[in-house]
């Protein structure tokens, strides 16, 4: 009789450890999906490689690029125009790309991780593009579409971005597709700076501003409050 009850208990003993192996196999399993799940909606968030005080310091410097072509000492002539719109470009391209290297290499965001950076080569297609045509435009001498051209693939480059960036990010391209568009309808004269200069002002001040925002949302911090 003691060795049945013996044998009894042994047995409840044994499906009772059973049974709480299952029980934890079973939440383990849960917390494995969970975590799986917050991955999941963690790359679905906005990207946050480019910065937006980098962004708002390119329109401040196209502002005063065309601040300083329009100062009366300026050479007036297409090569001068050229330069000036150059060096105002390389120094937008080392200031945002500058800063989108720092976010890659030092983020706690990026982590290296080269699939988070893979969003920047959708902008390099119309910038490309951009490239080329003003490469044709100069050498047909066709200088009055090259800010119409500038200012709507630069915004194509913006739309790019739709999934990726708020939608504020995607009303920023339409605007600068719009002044494009007027800017080749109109054929701006190259040598007049100040159209280039206000729009590319607005446009990455506001851009700037959406972007700061978002990076700073994404991060759980709520900016402008």
């Amino acid at each position: 009789m003691k060795l049945c009850i013996a044998k009894y208990f042994a047995c409840l003993v044994y499906c009772l450890q059973k049974e709480e192996m299952m029980i934890a196999n079973h939440i383990h399993d849960a917390l494995a999906q969970v975590r799986k799940l917050q991955e999941f909606i963690l790359s679905k968030r906005f990207f946050m490689g480019y910065s937006g005080v980098a962004k708002m310091l390119g329109g401040v410097i196209a502002l005063a690029g065309a601040g300083v072509m329009s100062l009366k000492g300026f050479p007036d002539s297409v090569l001068a125009h050229l330069a000036g719109w150059g060096v105002v470009l390389a120094a937008a391209l080392v200031l945002n790309y500058g800063a989108f290297l720092w976010w890659f290499l030092f983020s706690s965001q990026a982590k290296r991780d080269m699939a988070k950076a893979m969003p920047v080569l959708d902008a390099i297609p119309s910038l490309a593009i951009g490239a080329v045509f003003s490469l044709a435009f100069v050498l047909g001498r066709h200088y009055e579409l090259l800010f119409g051209t500038w200012m709507c693939l630069y915004g194509l480059a913006h739309l790019s971005y739709r999934q990726l960036l708020p939608m504020a990010n995607y009303a920023v391209g339409v605007f600068y597709v719009i002044c494009g568009s007027a800017c080749l309808l109109l054929q701006t004269p190259f040598i007049k700076p100040w159209p280039m200069g206000f729009v590319f002002f607005t446009g990455e001040l506001i851009g700037g501003i959406v972007l700061y925002r978002n990076n700073h949302v994404q991060k759980g911090d709520e900016p402008f409050k």
